[in-house]
């Protein structure tokens, strides 16, 4: 009988693997931008004012998936657009939402 052949990784897959824990550690540093921490904060601190204890409630009523909306509200980038739609369903000008927690 022939022994089974050992699989081995092509330099293209392990690029592939590479490339993911690379993507992975991007991801994790965004989450430790203190930028995106206070952005973070104040939209989860301005859904609470609101009156929305549960951020899948916001998220549903404003038309945003939960899974972005709890993205946003844990400190992960965010696109400017999506920020605006933010700020509008919260009633507020981007004056506003900016003149408090970005010091």
């Amino acid at each position: 009988m022939k022994k089974p052949e050992k699989a081995t990784t092509s330099s293209s897959e392990s690029e592939l693997n590479s490339g993911s824990n690379d993507q992975k550690s991007k991801k994790q540093l965004k989450k430790e931008d203190p930028d995106l921490q206070k952005l973070a904060k104040r939209i989860r601190d301005l859904r609470i004012q609101k009156g929305y204890t549960n951020a899948d409630y916001f998220a549903y009523e404003h038309n945003i998936t939960r899974t972005q909306f709890n993205r946003y509200e844990n400190g992960e980038n965010i696109k400017f657009t999506s920020l605006m739609k933010l700020i509008k369903a919260f009633g507020i000008t981007p004056a506003e939402f900016f003149a408090e927690g970005f010091e």
